[in-house]
């Protein structure tokens, strides 16, 4: 770890709760990850990207390199978002510059009904025992975020069989078989809340939906299969634990158009990408929710003083009191500089003072 802040135990938790913190709060998606070299000899070690996520002493340790490096106010959980479909039974593999495929794809209602909601305690019990690891190293120099797929999400990416540019299979089952579809995200509410509760018993301090794909609903279907879905989800968490509340952050990527919307899901934060003003945001859900965001991930291959100045935008398009934590609008890209990633923490901190 690096040296310890006391500020840093409890800073990203009260900024998602809206209350005052010393100076802004700022993690980054895909903390843990090929722009590190530390966690390519990791991923090298493990000899496959699904081994490193399922052996909890390297997950572990994916997860603590980020926070070990840089001054971050919160570690996440070291995974992906498709171990709950992996766990169901479809054969996940990743193949190098082609992202995630399943063997067995969804095609129909027989194969939806032939879905089980995976035990946390069982096929995927590597991922709490990940938390606990993780938790415990941690030794409360900074929060742990767990997190999980969407149910919109975990289903694209279920029925595609891969990732999608143009989602022909999930949206042809919403025309074609939308009772077929609900059948599939309420399998998938159920699996997600059960699996986001055991990441909370296990030692997440902070919880995370990754709605990646809501992006590419229209309005009113995204609030019946992606938006309520998500709701179902927080209405079935455990939202306090250890004495305190346990916050959750709802991140729609393309959702900037539905913010209003999400904020009624119960979540008490919400990820914006780098299209959506935070400024506006705030404007639009007011006190209601948190905000996280939103530095264009490009920003960081800029020069040291545009990439200082560019953060410093960031922060004053929140403007002044309680309620933002610092992040990317996505994730940092595997040719990232570190010593990028060094610099806008630095700038965060130092230009977020007492929020």
């Amino acid at each position: 770890m690096t040296a310890r802040d006391p500020g840093r135990s409890d800073r990203l938790l009260r900024a998602l709760m809206r209350e005052p913190v010393d100076m802004t709060p700022v993690w980054l998606m895909r903390q843990a990850g090929r722009y590190l070299p530390e966690y390519r000899a990791l991923r090298a070690q493990a000899g496959s990207f699904m081994a490193l996520c399922q052996t909890p002493e390297l997950a572990c340790e994916a997860t603590l390199q980020p926070v070990r490096r840089f001054p971050l106010d919160a570690a996440i959980l070291f995974s992906d978002i498709l171990t709950i479909p992996d766990a169901m039974g479809l054969g996940l593999s990743f193949s190098e510059g082609e992202g995630p495929r399943f063997a067995r794809p969804i095609r129909d209602a027989h194969d939806v009904a032939a879905l089980k909601v995976p035990d946390p305690g069982a096929q995927l019990r590597y991922v709490p025992e990940t938390v606990r690891q993780a938790r415990h190293a941690l030794d409360g120099a900074c929060p742990l975020i767990g997190f999980s797929g969407s149910p919109w999400t975990l289903a694209t990416y279920m029925v595609e069989g891969q990732g999608s540019s143009t989602f022909r299979r999930i949206k042809g089952l919403l025309f074609d078989d939308p009772k077929t579809l609900a059948r599939l995200l309420d399998v998938l509410v159920a699996a997600v809340g059960a699996y986001l509760n055991a990441q909370v018993e296990a030692g997440a301090q902070a919880l995370m939906l990754f709605d990646t794909w809501g992006g590419s609903l229209a309005p009113a279907h995204f609030l019946r299969y992606s938006r309520d879905p998500m709701a179902e989800v927080v209405a079935r968490l455990l939202r306090h634990r250890e004495g305190r509340a346990v916050p959750v952050v709802i991140f729609t990527k393309g959702g900037g158009g539905s913010l209003e919307a999400l904020a009624d899901t119960g979540c008490d934060a919400l990820g914006l990408d780098w299209m959506t003003s935070l400024a506006a945001a705030r404007a639009r859900v007011g006190d209601r929710v948190a905000l996280q965001g939103n530095l264009d991930p490009l920003a960081l291959y800029a020069p040291p003083e545009r990439l200082r100045a560019e953060v410093a935008a960031v922060l004053a398009d929140f403007g002044a009191g309680p309620g933002h934590v610092f992040n990317l609008g996505h994730g940092v890209l595997p040719d990232v500089d570190p010593e990028q990633v060094a610099l806008c923490v630095e700038a965060v901190h130092a230009q977020g003072r007492a929020r």
